[in-house]
């Protein structure tokens, strides 16, 4: 990875054109080909950028860019669309070249697979004597996340993700309205669950008669016994 603090002007050419106009900025090099330009600010987002597949040319500046100040021009053109990111570099103050190797990639924690395997543990959280039928249950739309059995008798359809929307909420009434066709599985019942729901989720999901659930993963995770793992 090639990471330079330089004064520069940049110009895009492709789905529209861009230009910034001379100023000091971060410049990422990425060693998949991929160009980044950052400011001081706007967060994570660059000013602009060029996504791999491209390839890098530096060339000389001609006599008008030189006159102008330009010391060397970088030429970002993408492989499949031909985009064209053109970076006038007026100055480099500040350059490092560091091989980071391979990384290993993001291990994201509380994703819907693990709140759906914590909930199955720990069914407690939605309900006293709730035992468990099965993780992804199968219908003909598409599996419910869980499917646990009533201690009343019947089932509940437990729906599980990070944040809960109306979406989420339609999904479900899906699910149940194929599940109470079962007279094996009859009365179902619902529950949405999720870290977050908002509160359009939560009115619909009242009328639908569904009830929710907002899940506290890092309780769930603290409770989480390997050897009591369904799988």
């Amino acid at each position: 990875m090639r990471v330079l603090v330089a004064t520069c002007s940049v110009d895009y050419a492709g789905r529209l054109h861009a230009h910034l106009p001379l100023a000091t900025r971060l410049i990422i090099a990425k060693k998949d080909g991929s160009v980044l330009i950052h400011s001081d600010g706007g967060s994570y987002k660059p000013l602009n950028w060029m996504a791999p597949p491209c390839d890098v040319s530096v060339i000389t500046p001609d006599a008008d860019q030189l006159a102008a100040g330009v010391s060397e021009v970088w030429r970002v053109t993408h492989q499949k669309t031909a985009d064209l990111l053109i970076l006038s570099i007026h100055a480099i103050h500040t350059e490092v070249e560091h091989d980071l190797g391979e990384d290993p990639g993001l291990v994201k924690q509380g994703v819907e697979a693990d709140l759906q395997r914590l909930v199955a543990q720990q069914l407690e959280v939605i309900g006293q004597g709730l035992e468990l039928v099965r993780r992804e249950f199968p219908t003909a739309i598409g599996p419910v996340d869980v499917l646990a059995r009533a201690p009343e008798g019947g089932t509940v359809a437990i729906e599980i993700k990070r944040r809960g929307d109306i979406d989420g909420v339609e999904q479900l009434t899906r699910y149940l309205e194929l599940l109470r066709r079962d007279p094996h599985l009859r009365p179902v019942r619902g529950v949405f669950a999720a870290q977050e729901i908002s509160p359009q989720a939560k009115t619909l999901a009242a009328d639908r008669d569904i009830d929710c659930v907002v899940l506290d993963y890092q309780a769930l995770q603290e409770t989480d016994i390997p050897e009591n793992r369904l799988f």
